[in-house]
């Protein structure tokens, strides 16, 4: 990746010398934060007479997940700045055009040039790189579209296309509450490891009715063990609370305002009676998954949303007990995906080899502790991990940190950049963590 192929704009670089000037005695952090904030300015948006595509950086297709995680540091600036609105709102209308195209997909060609995994069993096009269905996919453009609300005052945003696009998310979250009966969606890929298809000839693992909605893959895009996803659940409720105010604000004539009240309170309901356990040693916790029957999947992974991620995404707030008991669990060796080594400890996937430590969650595990002395540690854990490369990246080996996967990840990049943000006192407008006061 070379670096500052594109002219930075001034509200970038005002932000850039923001860092620099509170981290003045620290030339590491200034370097890295420079080089992981404009990663998916410079290199991921690609111009065309449709607007703004948004590449994950080694992979030239668009994630509905990844385009929101990898431009949401830039609602910062967003207000001050037009050209990065203008930009910014242009992804968000290219996540519409894709959800109405194919809500079940999770990745997109940025023309119907038939890239991506068309071999797959499911209900193709020319348009998908690839269809695996996870609830995420669809809570993230909700989330980027109400936080672009927030911090633009942009009200022509609230329009008869996102009530559209609202009508089909819930809708699909609606039918998903019964996955067995119900559900048009299978999935199968052949000559893979099993992460990456679904049993029972595509319709993936048993579930009962509980209120949450059916996930067939995690934000990792592997395989859910169990079809309630509870990280990912818990954000359906927040992106439906957000589109519930959207579309009061845009006094919503019809009944799709009280309908994703709703459902946001099906699934909460659910949430709190079927995906939690008592852990002999942690207390009363949130499970990872769950198939409704009694089976649990105690775990976290490094992907958002995560376990760790709850305050983050703005279900519960970080002092919720029941959240802290969670908290104690994903980091220890409870935790089948947390890993410590000579040169960090924190958690990793299923999805990277073992003992890889993620970036993502390090960044979340910062962004949601509630000391600076946690916080502290974290800083220095991301300047002994680069591996020598003063980017983020996917995984990387807990002992020897210039082993690691995916040089060019620009989602680790931007979760990065709004890690160091938070630390100047700088949030997203309107997100949970703009709320909240972390000690210093």
């Amino acid at each position: 990746m070379k670096q500052h192929e594109k002219v930075v704009p001034k509200s970038l670089q005002q932000v850039i010398d923001k860092v620099k000037e509170y981290y003045s005695e620290d030339r590491e952090v200034q370097k890295l934060f420079e080089n992981c904030f404009l990663n998916t300015y410079e290199t991921t948006l690609k111009q065309d007479k449709e607007g703004t595509f948004v590449i994950t950086g080694d992979i030239p297709a668009m994630w509905l997940r990844d385009s929101s995680a990898q431009v949401r540091p830039y609602l910062m600036v967003a207000k001050e700045d037009k050209e990065i609105a203008k930009m910014l709102r242009q992804v968000i209308e290219r996540q519409w055009k894709y959800i109405l195209l194919d809500p079940y997909a999770n990745a997109f060609n940025q023309t119907a040039n038939n890239q991506g995994h068309q071999n797959d069993r499911t209900d193709m096009s020319p348009w998908i790189w690839e269809r695996k269905y996870e609830i995420d996919s669809l809570a993230y453009p909700i989330q980027l579209t109400y936080l672009y609300w927030k911090a633009t005052g942009d009200e022509t945003i609230l329009n008869d296309q996102l009530k559209e696009v609202i009508e089909t998310i819930y809708g699909v979250w609606k039918v998903e509450q019964n996955h067995e009966e119900k559900s048009p969606y299978l999935f199968e890929r052949d000559d893979c490891r099993v992460s990456d298809t679904l049993l029972r000839d595509g319709k993936g693992g048993y579930s009962v009715e509980t209120g949450m909605t059916w996930s067939g893959f995690r934000p990792s895009d592997d395989a859910c063990l169990y079809g309630y996803l509870v990280p990912a659940n818990m954000f359906a409720v927040v992106a439906l609370q957000y589109a519930d105010e959207m579309l009061q604000e845009m006094n919503d004539s019809t009944t799709l305002a009280s309908k994703c009240r709703e459902l946001a309170t099906e699934i909460k309901v659910g949430i709190e009676k079927c995906g939690k356990v008592n852990h002999p040693v942690f207390g009363e916790m949130y499970a990872y998954e769950t198939d409704g029957a009694g089976n649990f999947n105690l775990m976290d992974d490094a992907n958002v949303p995560s376990l760790l991620a709850i305050p983050y995404l703005g279900y519960t707030d970080a002092n919720d007990q029941v959240y802290k008991n969670t908290r104690n669990f994903i980091l220890s060796r409870h935790n089948p995906y947390y890993y410590e080594g000579a040169a960090a400890e924190g958690i990793g996937s299923y999805h990277t080899p073992d003992h890889y430590i993620w970036h993502i969650s390090l960044a979340i595990q910062g962004m949601t502790a509630t000391t600076s002395e946690e916080r502290n540690r974290i800083v220095n854990t991301f300047k002994a991990t680069h591996g020598s490369t003063y980017y983020m990246h996917e995984g990387f080996d807990a002992d020897r940190p210039e082993s690691f996967t995916r040089s060019w990840f620009a989602w680790a990049n931007s979760m990065f950049s709004e890690f160091i943000l938070s630390e100047i006192g700088m949030h997203v407008p309107g997100s949970p963590l703009d709320k909240i006061n972390f000690s210093k």
